[in-house]
């Protein structure tokens, strides 16, 4: 188990959760946009729950949910960083990598940056060999931040989310996935495609 509970990109700052976030990331869980893909809205108790359970987990595992601060900008915009599902599913057991992040903070590159980081935690504080990330087949943006940050689907892997009813629309679930190696490979790959521009 690791004891860090803070990371940091060029632009962000992940931490440990702060009662002063229990506000915003309520909203968050009303927003339409944020909820789209989503089963429903969550009241403030059912939202508060959610930080609860996430800080439980920092606590059990030495990692979670970070909440996420845009440097110099804003102090909260929603949570990215690593779970382990609760529910059963072919692929299970796994560590995943999520996000839910203020609409207004939407487009900017934020989730990719901040998923990034957390993918370099779990394989290289964490040791794991492979992350996750699921979502509903419409949920394109969030599907589009998993192949951004080097995640793969196989069709065979799509699975009926346990957690909903069965004429839930949201059902269907794709599956990506990421191996340390994959990652490894075209971080270098990247850095030697920067040192070629820079020569």
């Amino acid at each position: 188990m690791s004891d860090l509970t803070e990371l940091s990109t060029a632009r962000l700052r992940l931490r440990r959760w702060s009662r002063a976030d229990r506000v915003p990331f309520a909203a968050i869980n009303q927003d339409p946009h944020v909820i789209e893909f989503l089963p429903g809205p969550l009241s403030r108790e059912q939202s508060d729950a959610m930080v609860d359970r996430i800080e439980a987990g920092f606590e059990e595992r030495g990692f979670g949910f970070w909440a996420v601060e845009v440097v110099d900008v804003a102090s909260f915009i929603g949570f990215v960083g690593l779970s382990v599902p609760s529910f059963d599913a072919p692929f299970m057991p796994a560590v995943e990598v999520g996000w839910r992040l203020d609409h207004a903070y939407w487009g900017r590159g934020y989730a990719t940056e901040a998923a990034q980081a957390s993918l370099r935690f779990g394989f290289d504080v964490l040791g794991l060999s492979e992350i996750v990330s699921f979502t509903t087949e419409n949920n394109v943006r969030s599907r589009r931040v998993m192949e951004r940050i080097g995640m793969t689907r196989d069709p065979a892997d799509d699975f009926e989310h346990p957690g909903l009813a069965a004429d839930s629309p949201l059902r269907r679930h794709v599956l990506y996935r990421v191996c340390h190696s994959e990652v490894r490979d075209a971080a270098a790959q990247q850095a030697h495609r920067a040192d070629g521009q820079e020569r």
